[in-house]
This record gives structure tokens, sequence and C-alpha cells, in this order.
């Protein structure tokens, strides 16, 4: 599989216009500030939304977007599996506002962090306490080991089990008063 065509945020920023955006990112993470006029489709639920985003594709380009690049370029991978032409975002949101560009941020909603953030937070707080707890109890080292091989198998499958899990906790999550995945679907549709 080739990888998706990149532009950068000064190319997309030029023709932000013609592109139906797709953010996806975790909902909480999306609402702490997102590519004006992006929609929200979480990379894991993704293949729910194939048929509606096809339907957008044949209106127009599809821009794909996430914190760093590797979840759009991710998104864009099973997009072009089914035969839905996308392009990404290099460097994502991060390039986007580093080179000064604004993100849209609804009112009152809360900073999370970067998924890329949280896991590392999550994995080297599990390696410490594993490492900790061995000191008494040599078994807990198989936490650090554990973790490891996670973080290895998600280097080379270029997923992130640790990742899905914590998109799933709640400050993770949109606010109630955002747009529901289905109402976003129905408007790619239409």
């Amino acid at each position: 599989m080739t990888s998706p065509v990149s532009l950068s945020p000064a190319q997309a920023s030029a023709r932000l216009a013609e592109f139906t955006v797709v953010d996806v990112r975790a909902p909480g993470e999306y609402a702490s500030g997102h590519v004006p006029g992006a929609l929200n489709i979480p990379l894991d639920r993704l293949p729910e939304a194939v048929a509606a985003l096809k339907s957008a594709a044949a209106r127009g380009p599809l821009l794909v977007v996430c914190a760093s690049g590797v979840r759009s370029t991710r998104a864009c991978d099973i997009l072009a599996a089914a035969d839905v032409d996308a392009l990404t975002l290099s460097g994502g949101t991060s390039a986007w506002e580093r080179e000064g560009r604004s993100l849209d941020r609804p009112v009152g909603a809360r900073a999370t962090w970067p998924m890329e953030r949280q896991v590392r937070l999550a994995a080297g707080s599990l390696v410490v306490a594993g490492l900790l707890a061995g000191l008494r109890f040599p078994a807990a080292r198989w936490i650090s080991a554990g973790v490891g091989s996670g973080l290895v198998f998600s280097a080379v499958t270029n997923t992130c089990g640790m990742a899905a899990a914590l998109s799933k906790l709640p400050y993770n999550r949109a606010p109630r008063s955002s747009a529901d995945l289905d109402t976003t679907l129905r408007g790619l549709q239409g």
C-alpha cells in the first residue's frame, strides 16, 4: 500500500475551503482544539463512517487530521482499502498551530492532552510502578515487562491498545453539547 498524499499546513490552509476535513482524534482531543470546520470521526469509529466518507469524497477531497499525522495516515490507509481517496495533514494539528494557524475551540471546552502524551504518561507510570513494586514483590516487575512488550508490539504494528483504552476515559469523550457521530455521518451523506 502506498503512503497517502500529505499536505503541509500552508498547503492545506490555502485550500481549506475545498476540503471536507475529518479529525480522527478522540472527542476530548478534538474539543480542545481542531482545524476550522473539521468533523470529528474518531479513528476507532472510522469503519462505521466509510460509506458516508465515500459519499463526501465524491463531492470533493477529504483531508484527514490528527495531532501529529500518525493516526491520520492510518485513517487514510483504512479509507484507501475501501477505495476512498483522502489526504493527510503533515504534522497534524500540532504543526498547524505551531505555524501560527488558529484552532477552533468550543466555548467552555477544557484542554485535553494529546493521546501520544497520555500514552507516554500511562506507560511510563506503569513501568516505574512495576519497578518500584518489584523491589518488595519481585513478580511485580512483570508489569514493566508487559508494558515494554506492548510498546514494542505497538511500534511494529503501528497500533496502540493503550491509546484505544485511554480514548474510552471520560475526559477523552466529547462534551454532551457536541454533535454525535450519527449526526456527523448523516451530514456527510447529504
